[in-house]
């Protein structure tokens, strides 16, 4: 066969950065799993043919079986030895955990407060809140919690969730009617903490229940990736994250990224890496001319990823947009889908894995063109990539064979010559292409 033109041989293949040859990538992602992200939200993205990715608190969803509570020694016996000693690093996990859950009304509020610190880097000022949550327990400033709480979550998650008692909530049977190949629902823990501050045993079960819930009522499908509470970047919280997700929202260590978290000023067109994710998160008073502006960038620059982070929607959850807002927002980035991949985080996390630790090899033989695409990274890593293979200029119509699946494929040109652009599933059998 001859070369399709000087500077491209016939065979030749490579795969596109993004899935369909996409300049850019944009996941829609949603936080705390309330009422309207799925009342409101999720049939507006459904109208427009765009995927979205919900991380859901499960502890705030009824009937689930993992609640919020503290696991370890006695809560009386933690309680006695704080007025023996003050918080220090020895004593600040275990204390920040129970002060959660010891059975008195508002103490949470001293977990929230430290929390906060601590991820702020003001270690002190940390330990200093726990030592007053607990002083005060000691002094009987905070009553023991009665058992007259009449609505199906304790006060603690309905502040969790930035809802008033009684506003509708979300269930698993609802979860599971919604749940189609479109859409993806991940770990958010169970009940929301600070995970910075808590000890060993009460990250690994927040981690581990919350995504044994999500397994059994929707699927094996929905815990590939999870985004730990806050945001937070804390690495002894990461390194127990990454060992049971194989991605967090949260983090994404690789050499080929640059992570840009949402509260950073980093312009992602100054980034040198092979992708760069850009998180942003839309509150109720950002502009929808700067949500806009996002996208534009995205548009302009083929390494990004925008990764987008929603809270509330019409009027429940945390700082929501409207329903007009997220319409209008939805259809500006539907509009540019021809430019732009919309893919769940997990997608998007399984493309440029796989991209990056792709192997492809062609044959070619008589009048067909062979293309193998192969990767180790395991069987979960299962997205076809993007290939564009150079074939011969006499070609005008191309047939693809894999897999018991047949398809014709459009002829390109450009100035390496002539080319087709195909979806192969990678470590299946080889792609054959030949001219029709």
């Amino acid at each position: 066969l001859a070369a399709g033109s000087a500077t491209a041989q016939v065979g030749e293949t490579t795969i596109t950065k993004w899935q369909h040859d996409r300049s850019g990538a944009v996941s829609i992602t949603f936080d705390d799993g309330t009422i309207n992200q799925f009342r409101v939200a999720r049939p507006l993205l459904n109208e427009r043919g765009l995927p979205g990715t919900f991380y859901i608190v499960t502890g705030a969803i009824p009937g689930s079986e993992a609640t919020g509570r503290f696991v370890g020694r006695p809560v009386e016996d933690i309680i006695a030895s704080t007025a023996e000693d003050t918080t220090s690093k020895e004593n600040f996990f275990e204390r920040a955990s129970a002060i959660r859950y010891l059975g008195y009304e508002g103490t949470y509020q001293y977990h929230m407060e430290a929390g906060g610190l601590c991820e702020q880097g003001d270690v002190q000022a940390a330990y200093d809140v726990i030592d007053e949550g607990y002083r005060k327990v000691r002094n009987g400033t905070h009553k023991e919690k009665g058992d007259d709480w009449s609505y199906p979550l304790s006060r603690y998650m309905y502040e969790v969730l930035a809802v008033e008692p009684g506003v509708d909530l979300v269930t698993w049977d609802m979860l599971q009617s919604y749940d189609d190949t479109r859409h993806e629902f991940g770990s958010h823990t169970i009940t929301h903490p600070y995970l910075a501050v808590m000890d060993e045993q009460n990250i690994r079960r927040e981690l581990r229940e919350s995504t044994s819930a999500i397994r059994r009522h929707l699927g094996r499908e929905h815990t590939f990736t999870a985004e730990l509470p806050f945001g937070t970047k804390d690495e002894r919280v990461m390194s127990y994250g990454l060992e049971m997700f194989p991605a967090l929202r949260n983090r994404m260590p690789a050499p080929y990224y640059t992570e840009i978290p949402r509260g950073s000023e980093v312009q992602p067109g100054t980034t040198r890496t092979a992708y760069t994710i850009w998180q942003r998160g839309p509150l109720s008073d950002t502009p929808l001319t700067e949500m806009k502006r996002w996208v534009d960038v995205t548009q302009q620059n083929d390494h990004i990823w925008l990764v987008l982070v929603f809270h509330g929607i019409e009027g429940i959850g945390w700082e929501p947009i409207s329903r007009a807002e997220l319409a209008e927002y939805l259809d500006y980035i539907d509009a540019r889908t021809n430019d732009l991949w919309v893919a769940t985080y997990k997608d998007g996390t399984k493309y440029v894995r796989e991209r990056m630790n792709a192997t492809v090899s062609t044959s070619v033989e008589a009048d067909t063109i062979a293309v193998e695409l192969t990767h180790s990274l395991g069987a979960r890593y299962d997205l076809p990539l993007t290939l564009q293979t150079y074939v011969p200029s006499s070609w005008s119509r191309v047939q693809l064979r894999q897999e018991g699946t047949e398809q014709a494929l459009e002829v390109r040109t450009d100035d390496g010559g002539t080319y087709v652009q195909y979806l192969a599933r990678p470590n299946g059998t080889p792609v054959r292409l030949t001219a029709r």
